[in-house]
């Protein structure tokens, strides 16, 4: 790579500052429906990005000829974009980036393109084949996503960063029916499995025990009633507060959107920089973290794609509003604190604010005593639709699986269960917050944002929470 620096170093009299980010990767999908092993998909991909700063003005460009030519040919188009882009900047910062020297390998499992192929495959029958258990299945699909990859970070300043990360993607699902009834039920809803991780963590996951259980949960959906449509107390399972999480708190916390530069296609906030450090986001239990530190959470690293250390830091702490998911640009552009979350999700797209691992804390409560605390409620698990306005405040879920809660006991199976809310009110209705018991890591890889689109990998870690006096209706 030193010679790569030494191309730019000659010529970077033309800017303030550059970076390049170096990408490395493979990705194998292996899937097997109705019995069937589909087509096996294995990629490699490989680029760089180019960041090029002068007076306050960023460009970029990328490019997949790693010779030293293609390497000062990307970096001189950026040069060039500054030239040519130099009177429309929008606003002016100081360079805000830093200087790190270091590894990033924290994760010493097996990586899982070490297992032979076809032990991958009968372990997806065996899954397959319990999700096939029932006549009533008319549908099952059971599939591993594997990514492994490496990056090199370098800049002007003298960084030099390698980070290396291994992801595992599982998912399963049944689908079910019964004369006008289908159901379907899958592994978390939206792959929400998948985690940081190598061949250990793989088989730590027992998928065929809880292929045998979703496709039972599936044939059990066709003979349960409707959700009934009222107001009651809610308990939600962590593979359903990923999505809350999600969409009610990272993206309304994502900085760019509260400066306006996601309004033309993912939207604004209805958050604004004048609430941070005195808003009431919600009740007292909830308190939100930035979180990149856990080894196995999806969206794990030691630095962002701008080169910028990570570090835990609360978003939310006893429900006041702390700080905003904003990288070091957006941080220069208000001159406020935010975190290491400025991300691409390839070698080919720009960095932007992005949520990385955003955790809910857990609390005290076992979820025997949430029950306990319920008289008239609902237990949702799975997320199986969603919608929410372009501020990221009102919305409406909808789950794979519900169950009524009357008089502190689990009671009889519902179908088609959703719930509606607005942001702010919804997380100060927070009446219980599980313990470590009922914590979960999980995770999601189809975050969508930025033009050019974006869809990266999130992490969000949650215990069973439950919420009083929330609008729950049902699908039919």
């Amino acid at each position: 790579m030193s010679n790569y620096s030494d191309i730019i170093n000659n010529c970077s009299k033309k800017v303030d500052f550059w970076s390049i980010n170096i990408l490395d990767e493979k990705s194998e999908e292996i899937s097997v429906r109705k019995g069937l092993l589909q087509p096996i998909s294995v990629n490699f991909d490989k680029g760089a990005m180019i960041t090029a700063m002068k007076s306050g003005l960023i460009a970029y460009a990328a490019t997949q000829d790693l010779s030293q030519n293609g390497i000062k040919k990307a970096f001189l188009q950026a040069c060039e974009y500054l030239e040519k882009f130099s009177s429309y900047a929008l606003f002016n910062i100081k360079n805000p980036f830093e200087k790190f020297n270091d590894n990033y390998f924290p994760f010493k499992q097996t990586p899982i393109s070490q297992m032979d192929i076809s032990k991958k495959i009968e372990i997806l029958m065996s899954c397959d084949k319990a999700l096939c258990s029932s006549d009533r299945i008319i549908d099952c699909e059971s599939s591993l996503w594997s990514i492994e990859n490496e990056t090199e970070y370098y800049n002007s300043l003298g960084s030099n960063i390698t980070q290396k990360h291994q992801y595992i993607i599982p998912s399963l699902s049944a689908t079910a029916n019964k004369d006008s009834i289908t159901q379907i039920r899958t592994l978390g809803g939206m792959r929400a499995y998948c985690q940081k991780g190598g061949i250990e963590s793989f088989l730590s996951l027992h998928l065929e025990d809880k292929a045998h259980n979703i496709a039972k949960e599936a044939v059990d959906l066709l003979t349960a009633i409707n959700c009934p449509n009222k107001k009651m107390d809610i308990l939600i399972d962590p593979d359903q507060m990923m999505l809350q999480i999600h969409e009610s708190i990272g993206h309304p916390l994502e900085l760019d959107r509260i400066l306006g530069d996601e309004r033309n296609y993912a939207g604004t906030s209805f958050v604004t920089l004048d609430m941070f450090g005195s808003y009431q986001y919600g009740s007292e239990l909830l308190n939100i973290t930035f979180d990149p530190t856990i080894n196995s959470e999806f969206a794990s690293y030691g630095y962002d794609d701008e080169g910028t250390k990570a570090n835990k830091e609360f978003l939310i702490k006893d429900g006041k509003l702390i700080r905003p998911l904003g990288g070091a640009i957006s941080q220069a552009r208000c001159g406020m604190n935010g975190v290491a979350n400025s991300r691409s999700s390839s070698w080919n797209r720009p960095p932007i604010d992005r949520m990385a691992n955003i955790n809910l804390e857990y609390g005290n409560s076992t979820f025997a005593e949430m029950l306990q605390n319920i008289k008239d409620g609902i237990y949702l698990k799975s997320n199986v639709s969603w919608s929410i306005d372009d501020s990221r405040n009102k919305f409406q879920f909808g789950c794979e699986w519900g169950q009524l809660i009357e008089n502190g006991k689990l009671t009889k199976i519902v179908r088609n269960p959703n719930y509606r809310g607005i942001s702010s009110e919804f997380w100060r209705n927070l009446k219980m917050v599980g313990n470590k018991d009922t914590f979960m890591v999980m995770g999601t890889p189809f975050c969508g944002k930025g033009e050019p689109n974006q869809v990266i990998k999130v992490g969000h870690a949650s215990p069973v929470c439950l919420f009083a006096n929330i609008d729950v209706f049902g699908g039919e």
